[in-house]
């Protein structure tokens, strides 16, 4: 399971309510008509994300969801995205777009699937928080990044590790509504870092 993340803003100029209408609105599309290997999407509005605009005050954005099945499924979606029947609700939304930043991730553990489930879909919409962590410069340890979903609910919570480097997004993304023992900063090694997130759900499909 990989998922596609975009943070983004709009401009200044266009109107917040109008902006919000038109991300939902191409979310519904697709869902409407999913793309062969699209598992699912969600749109959250959160405040602050520091890779977004880095240096910039912290200010609201949006973090969207993209679930997909593997790596030719990601292909499918982007070519999809601005193809025919979502291309209207695509091109209305990136008309107010301002900042925007993406990343690559890949599900970890948690929220494991179940008979008419898919893993992970449950636990991007129920989660209240996003715990974003990133290891010191120069940390080799892979193992320890594994352990950062120590103590979460595994039905309602999942841990996300970035694939490739697209941008300056944290490695770690643990998604919970509780935050577990796992990446309290007494667990935490020198250098590394955990980053709290509030997030509002917009919608999730």
């Amino acid at each position: 399971m990989l998922a596609y993340l975009f943070w983004h803003r709009p401009l200044e100029s266009s109107d917040r309510a109008a902006y919000e209408q038109a991300q939902v609105a191409f979310h519904r599309s697709l869902h409407r008509a999913p793309p062969v290997g699209l598992c699912g999407s969600s749109a959250f509005r959160v405040t602050g994300p520091p890779w977004l605009e880095p240096g910039a005050a912290p200010a609201r954005g949006y973090e969207d969801w993209y679930l997909v099945e593997d790596y030719a499924a990601l292909g499918v979606l982007n070519g999809a995205a601005v193809g025919r029947g979502h291309r209207t609700a695509h091109d209305g939304a990136a008309r107010m777009l301002g900042a925007g930043a993406g990343a690559l991730y890949a599900l970890v553990e948690g929220d494991r699937p179940e008979p008419g489930r898919t893993p992970g879909c449950e636990s991007i919409g129920e989660a209240t928080h996003a715990v974003w962590v990133a290891r010191a410069p120069g940390s080799k340890s892979r193992l320890l990044g594994e352990l950062l979903g120590d103590g979460m609910d595994r039905r309602h919570a999942s841990l996300w590790r970035r694939q490739l480097v697209l941008g300056p997004a944290p490695e770690y993304c643990l998604l919970a509504s509780e935050i577990p023992a796992g990446v309290a900063p007494t667990r935490l090694p020198p250098g590394w870092t955990a980053t709290i997130l509030e997030r509002e759900l917009l919608w999730s499909g």
